[in-house]
């Protein structure tokens, strides 16, 4: 017996992104730091939002960072013309023949890559140099800016030279690390006259003193905020995902009997409950607990019991819905920040998550 193709159906969640939202967010990078130009980070897929789409609405930048090589030579493929950096650099002889092949711009962070960029023959590339000043993740230490850069001044392949570094805490503006690494940061390139840059998201909003001639956003331009004790309409900067599915079916279940997988949760008394067609199978956090908002009918209704593959339960008390109404996972009507919170996690890792594994709206 042979059989057909099955006929999928597809799933209901789906993510939309706000081309006008990520430009409104680039306004604000400007409006703060108006003597800055601006590198905006679009590695990961642009945190889940689509790379390409992001590279369209952000077109005012001034750059793009990437994190590897093979992101920046799609974007290449794609058209885009714009300087690339990327922030991994090249790992080796291969992928240094991509920088120089489609005109990237690597960052340097350790000196056998400047000692490799001997072997490049043809072209001349620009570079950037980053100083480890005290986050310990990538970066050569500052006494050994000075060898690597006369290494790098040195290769003929080298043409303009930057730097830059990165905070540890900028989330936290006061913690006491970002005055020793921007002051770190500043003497050691105090002899140099070259562009340099150290403010991410969270430094643009909160330190003006570390804008320099470039700064480089990231989460910030997706619309969530990069501060704890700020939220993203403070700040404001709007939702560019949208994040929504549907309500597939409402229970009315007795008092005392248990939702979902491990009885996790007992209904209170006699209750709606409403079944949401999103689960970890599109990206939603499998980890968010009881109490989780989703929005329907300009309400929010608290998740109960675990979220599911394909399905999350709400506690519909109180709110007058049924099988087919819009639910809103985050976006405009709901902060992907209130998720992550709850879900005791980032947003950045549920955008990414979220925007790479559901379907596009």
């Amino acid at each position: 017996m042979s059989y057909g193709q099955p006929r999928q159906r597809e799933r209901s969640a789906r993510i939309s992104v706000d081309g006008d939202a990520l430009r409104h967010n680039l306004g604000r990078v400007r409006a703060l730091a108006p003597s800055s130009k601006v590198m905006a980070v679009i590695k990961a897929n642009a945190y889940g939002h689509d790379v390409l789409t992001a590279a369209g609405s952000l077109d005012d930048a001034d750059a793009f960072a990437l994190a590897m090589p093979a992101e920046a030579v799609a974007l290449r493929r794609a058209g885009i013309s714009k300087p690339l950096v990327v922030l991994q650099g090249f790992a080796n002889k291969d992928e240094l023949g991509l920088c120089v092949e489609y005109d990237l711009q690597p960052v340097i962070h350790q000196q056998w890559q400047a000692e490799l960029l001997y072997t490049a023959s043809r072209y001349c590339i620009d570079v950037w140099l980053k100083i480890d000043t005290g986050m310990h993740r990538l970066g050569v230490p500052p006494e050994a800016v000075d060898e690597t850069c006369q290494t790098l001044r040195s290769s003929a392949v080298v043409g303009d030279i930057r730097f830059m570094s990165h905070f540890a805490n900028a989330d936290y503006p006061d913690h006491p690390l970002n005055n020793i690494q921007l002051e770190t940061f500043i003497k050691v390139l105090s002899k140099y006259d070259a562009e340099r840059s150290i403010a991410n998201s969270a430094a643009v909003l909160s330190r003006a003193d570390s804008h320099l001639e470039w700064v480089r956003p990231g989460i910030m331009l997706y619309g969530t905020s990069p501060l704890h004790d700020r939220t993203a309409a403070q700040l404001g900067l709007k939702p560019a995902m949208q994040f929504e599915t549907r309500l597939c079916a409402v229970q009315q279940i007795r008092k005392g009997e248990a939702i979902g997988y491990g009885s996790t949760w007992q209904c209170p008394e006699d209750m709606p409950v409403g079944v949401v067609a999103a689960g970890y199978g599109d990206g939603y956090p499998r980890h968010a607990p009881s109490g989780t908002p989703v929005w329907i009918n300009n309400q929010l209704c608290p998740s109960v019991g675990r979220v599911s593959m394909d399905s999350i339960c709400v506690d519909l008390r109180g709110v007058d819905a049924v099988p087919g109404d819009r639910v809103v996972l985050w976006g405009r009507e709901l902060s992907v920040d209130i998720i992550a919170s709850q879900a005791e996690t980032i947003s950045y890792e549920l955008l990414c998550h979220a925007g790479n594994t559901a379907n596009p709206g």
